[in-house]
Formats: C-alpha cells, structure tokens, sequence
C-alpha cells in the first residue's frame, strides 16, 4: 500500500491515475449509453434544406427496414449541444424507440449553409431546426408509419428546442395540408412556452395546427425565462418585477389555460393529466384551411429552474410518460422494455461515469506537463529559483492585504451583470471611477516625482516616492486603458463575423475588465508596498526571456494536444465525451479552432494576469490553493448563491434580468475552479507564469468555444 502511494505522489503514477479514471469512466459511460450495447450509437449527419445537421442516433438492436418502430427527435437549448439530450434518449432508446438526439444549425457540429446578418442571427436555427430533422426521419425506411403515410414521430426540445418543438408541428401540418400525411405525430416541449414561437403564429393557431395530435409541455416552477402571466394577468406591483418570480403556475396562466383547452377565466388547468383538446379551426388569411380536431394535451409543472430540467429523474419521467401514451398501440412488438416504468431510469449512471472520465482529463494536465518538462527544449521553460512575493507584516499591512483580498474576490461579481450585458448605466459609473483613478493617478505621480527629487528628502524617503511616483504613472496608463474599454465598449469584441459566439463575446469583455482590475491592485501592492519590502519585478515569476517563452508555448500545445487527442479517441471508441450537467469537454470542428484562435489572445491576458496575481497573493501562504480559489470564483460562488437564494426564498432573483448569464456560470465558475489550481501547481514546476497561463489559454477557450452557439456564416 505505501508503495502505491508513492507511485501515484510521482507525476508518472498520477498520469496513469488519470488515465485509468478516464478509460474506466469512458468504458462504462458507453455502456450505459449504449444500455449495455443493447443501442448502437452513431454520429451522422446529414444534409437538410438549410445546412448539415448533426445528431446522434440511437438504433435500438433490431429496429431497422424490417422492424420500424416510433422515432423521438429530441433537442437542446440555446447554449448546448446533442449531447445535452442524454436522459431522453437514453431512456426511450433502452424502451425500444429509435432516437435522434439532435443539434440544432450552428450548435455542435451542425452548420447553416445560408447568410446570417447579424440582427437576424437568433431567428435562424430555432425556427427550422426540428422541422428539418423530421423531414429527414421521415425518409429513412426505419422510420414507422400507418398506411396513408402518416409517421410516428414526437418532436421534443428544451428552452429554444421546444420553440423548435413546437413550430415544427405548426410546419409539419401546414405541409400535410398539401401532402395528405404528417411528418410528425406527436410533440412535447420543454423549458419553453408560446412567447418565441408566437413571432412565426400566435398561439390559437399554433394550437389549431396541432389538430388531433398528442402535445405537451414541461413548465417548471422556478423556470428563469419563461411560464411568466400576461401583462394583462399580472398586479400592478407584479409589473414592476422583471424576470424571475417563485412559484410560476403555468397552468393558472391565460397562455397555459388555451393550452389545456380552457377559456382564461376558468379555474386553473389541471397538470400531470391528458386531457382533450379541440384544436380550433386553423386559419390561412382569415380563410379556414382545416376544421377543428381533438387532440389530448398534457402540461407537467415540475418544481426546477430553467437548466435543471436537463438533470431530472422528474423531468426524464415525464418525457417517458408521455412518449408512451402518444405512441400508446403502434410500437413494436419486439420493444420488449416498453413499458419499463418511468422511474426505472440508468442515465444517471451515465453521467456519474462521464464525470469520472471529466476527473481523469483534468488530473492528467499537470502530471502530462510535468513530463514533458523532462524533455531537452521544454525544459528551457523552467525558470531558476524566485523568491516568494513579500507578505504584508504589521497590523494595518495586513488590514490592508485583506482588504484587497475581499475586495479582488468580490469585483468580479459585483460588476458581472453590468458587464456581461455592457449595462448603459453601470458603464458611465465605471468610466466615472476610471477617470477618478486616472485623476488621482496623475496626482499621485507629479507629487511622488517631485518629493523624490527634492533635496530636503532623505534617500529612503527619496527611493519610496521614487517608487510611488512609477507605480502611479502605471496606474494612470490602466486607468486610461479602462475608461477607453468602458468608453468604448459597444465596439470591443461585439458579435460579427469575426468574433460569431455571443455568449462568448460577453465572457471575454468580463475577462478584460476583470483582468485590468488584477493589474491595478497588483501594480498599487507592488509599487506602493511590497517593492519597498524588497520584492522584485522577477519574484512574480513574468519572465521575458524569449526561449523560455517558446518553450512554454510548446509544452503547453502539446499538452492539450494530447489531452484533446485523448478526447478523441474516446469518443470514436466509446462514443462519449467527458462533462457533468452544463460542464463539458467535447470535440469540435474545424470552424471551432479557428473560432478559438480569435478569442485566445483576449482570454490570454485574463489568465496571464490572474496567474501573476494569484500567485503573488497566495504563494507562501497557508491554504494558499484554497485561497486561489477563493480569488478566482469566491464571488461568483457567491453571486449565484444570492441570485438563485433569493429567488427560491423571496420569490424575485437578485438580478432577474440576468437569467441568461447566471446559466453561463454553471460552466464558467468550474473552468475558472481548476484554472486556479493550475495557475498555482504548473507555477511551482516552471517559476514562471508561463506554462500555466498558456495552458489555461488554450484549455478553457476551446472548452467555451465549442460548448455554445457559434454562428459562422454572419454577415
């Protein structure tokens, strides 16, 4: 045993640790998405009319040409991908059902082929994307259908999914009008009410399309966009309150009430229950095109926000709950798992093994790195010995010291809504305080120098001023920086042609601020106290010899070269990928490594700065990794707690315009966890910030490139 123990203390028995977690954890990921190669699992795609699309599809063993069965296309949200889809499809796979787990144009590996203008970018994929799929399901020759060529086939999606959801239907019937069958049987969206899909129809004629199919909707109480009253519906003191509030009752709404097929001042809808529907007459110009039908619909109120319907035993329950009452008498007699109840679930096991694997991938880095810095070139990346950055001694320097602690941990947070949206307000305070800063700046430099030169001040008098006097030149030039990044922000890194992720542009005008904000306090520290305390420029391990560089850059390309090779490989033997809920590392398209390549040089003067200052503020120091964390994402943590604390507990967010980006931490606040860990281990192999700033670089951009929405055709 202790033998062991010191094999994996060495950087060779972690590497293997890591490999072996990756290896168990991808093995059994597969097998349970496969449910126990019961499920072949294929990657295609395939040409649609307005692009490629891409899915995973789930063929059961024996569905095919001579055993068709009940297809369910299933789809993801705004911010995800095919894959974000596996409780649905693992769970009516394993009952039989062929599945095609989808991505949406310009998310994953599915790509528009037409032009996108800039101001049009969102009414693109959503509107299309379901509809397309189907068409394409239709036509394959597994695909089940009644004998006037009517397919069994249930859409479903979450969040813009099911707007995908529930517009394809509307699509799908105003083609059957011409056709005489339908592509689509059944539909069930999630996470999404009528408020989208009522740009294309408003709702009464979304419904009359739906005619005498089987719909429904999933409508969590504390969902964060969506289920919210009319503003005719709502209080005066309700209209005053923008965004979240607890306790949504969709089916007490007017909107949920004509779902369930009840005028809006009956009692509220009854949830959980099928209940008949009489669709309406649907309408083209006034004139009546089809007569009204009975359909059954369902809505299900699940007590979730928004992303947790993505990780719910409640919500996967539901789906398989309502699969099998649509496709209730038309499976095949050889889906011998049918009717498994809706609690016997196994994508769970599924997820809990890719998180294995997830462990595996980040625990290899920094062993991997160590490694390579063995090798003859890679070693130059390894700097001579520094000093640890002076701490703060006395009572009122270490006050100090632990002001700026909180404060550094908590800024971020703090200033996260304005920038993340570039709020108009925030911003004109923010280049108020900048010019302050700038004014005080050039104050403090013109007396520094002045006292420093003068003949009546002794010479350490002369050399603290002296050292005043630089630092506050420096603060003066990242003063201006900031108010010109403040000033200017409607034109850093805005959604085009060349910076096409617009959840990603959001995070990298956080980065730059956050990462201006660090050089401010570390520059005040550095000049105002700790070079005083005899620390040197060196001590903060920024090293500006050139091979040191190369070697550096080196190391860490092939370290995540290797890491992503790894990935690869994966997911063509085992046909899984490495994540937890919204948290993945997936592989990406050509268009994803250029996209990143764009945004690296912004994300690496986040990382190179947050590499200096924790370090600098860390090293040396009891629970000094703890700490690092705490500076990363301390406020983060925090600001989510309040956010989604405040909802469940008051009933209103503490930024209820702010639903969209405080989904985006659910990824952002883990990437910015093992960061830290890396700045600080990769630190101690290299004495430079070098190999952990690059390695953050390159790592976590591709990470947030290819987990969002990319649009590459913008015009």
């Amino acid at each position: 045993m202790r033998a062991v123990t010191s094999f994996l203390k060495k950087p060779q028995g972690l590497l293997v640790l890591s490999l072996v977690l990756v290896i168990f954890g991808s093995l059994f990921a597969g097998m349970f998405n496969t449910s126990f190669y019961s499920v072949k699992v294929k990657e295609i795609k395939f040409e649609a009319d307005h692009g490629t699309l891409s899915g995973l599809l789930y063929m059961p063993k024996g569905a095919g040409a001579d055993d068709k069965r009940p297809v369910i296309i299933t789809t993801h949200g705004y911010l995800n991908t095919k894959e974000m889809q596996d409780a649905p499809a693992i769970e009516m796979s394993r009952r039989g059902y062929i599945v095609l787990a989808l991505d949406m144009y310009d998310h994953g590996d599915s790509r528009w082929s037409g032009d996108i203008p800039v101001k049009d970018l969102f009414s693109t994929f959503w509107i299309y994307s379901q509809y397309d799929a189907a068409k394409y399901i239709y036509e394959q020759d597994f695909t089940k259908k009644d004998d006037q060529g009517n397919a069994y086939v249930s859409v479903s999606g979450h969040s813009m999914g099911g707007f995908s959801t529930l517009l394809s239907m509307y699509m799908d019937e105003m083609n059957a009008l011409q056709t005489g069958y339908r592509m689509i049987h059944a539909g069930i969206s999630v996470g999404s009410d009528y408020s989208y899909a009522a740009a294309v129809a408003p709702q009464d004629q979304l419904q009359a399309a739906y005619g005498s199919r089987t719909v429904g909707m999933i409508a969590g109480q504390y969902d964060e966009f969506f289920f919210n009253k009319s503003d005719e519906e709502k209080t005066a003191e309700e209209k005053e309150v923008q965004g979240t509030v607890t306790r949504k009752d969709f089916a007490a709404t007017a909107s949920g009430k004509a779902f369930l097929g009840l005028a809006p001042d009956a009692a509220r809808g009854e949830a959980g229950k099928f209940i008949p529907v009489e669709s309406g007459d649907l309408t083209v110009e006034g004139t009546v095109v089809r007569p009204s039908q009975t359909g059954e619909h369902i809505m299900f109120t699940p007590n979730q926000t928004h992303p947790w319907n993505h990780f719910s035993g409640t919500t996967t329950g539901h789906l398989i709950d309502f699969y099998a009452h649509a496709f209730e008498g038309v499976t095949s007699p050889n889906q011998t798992h049918v009717d498994l109840d809706s609690g016997n679930q196994i994508w769970w096991a599924k997820e809990a093994f890719n998180f294995v694997a997830l462990i595996g991938f980040f625990l290899m880095i920094v062993p991997l790195v160590t490694l390579l810095l063995r090798l003859p070139f890679l070693r130059n990346a390894i700097s001579g010995e520094i000093a640890t950055v002076s701490a703060a001694v006395g009572g009122m320097q270490k006050t100090i010291y632990w002001i700026a602690i909180v404060f550094s941990t908590l800024i971020p947070a703090i200033l996260f809504p304005t920038l993340m949206d570039k709020e108009a307000n925030g911003l004109n305070v923010l280049r108020i305080i900048a010019l302050v800063l700038l004014f005080a700046s050039v104050l403090g430099a013109v007396i520094g120098f002045i006292l420093a030169s003068s003949k009546k001040t002794n010479y350490q008098v002369s050399s603290r001023m002296k050292n005043i006097a630089v630092g506050s030149v420096l603060l003066a030039i990242v003063s201006l920086v900031m108010w010109l990044v403040f000033n200017y922000a409607d034109q850093i890194v805005v959604t085009s042609t060349y910076f096409n992720e617009p959840t990603t542009n959001q995070i990298v005008y956080w980065a730059l601020v956050s990462a201006l904000i660090m050089i401010v306090v570390t520059f005040a520290f550095h000049y105002f106290s700790k070079k005083d305390a005899g620390t040197r420029f060196s001590d903060y391990g920024i090293s500006l010899n050139v091979v040191t560089i190369i070697a550096s850059l080196v190391t860490a390309v092939v370290a995540v070269v290797i890491g992503y090779a790894l990935l690869f490989a994966v997911q063509a033997i085992f046909g899984t990928d490495f994540r937890i809920w919204t948290f993945a590392v997936r592989t990406f398209e050509s268009e994803h490594f250029i996209t990143a390549l764009r945004y690296a040089p912004f994300f690496l003067i986040y990382f190179f700065v947050s590499t200096v200052a924790l370090n600098a503020n860390t090293r040396g120091k009891r629970g000094g990794m703890f700490l690092s964390i705490v500076l990363n994402v301390g406020g983060l943590v925090l600001w989510m707690a309040l956010q989604y604390g405040l909802d469940f507990t008051t009933g209103v967010a503490m930024y209820p315009g702010q639903a969209l980006n405080a989904i985006l931490l659910f990824a952002l606040i883990p990437c910015l966890v093992i960061a830290a860990v890396y700045a600080r281990k990769l630190f101690e192999k290299t004495n430079n910030v070098w190999v952990a700033a690059l390695v953050n670089t390159l790592l976590f951009t591709m990470i947030t490139v290819a987990n969002t929405a990319l649009f590459w055709n913008l015009v």
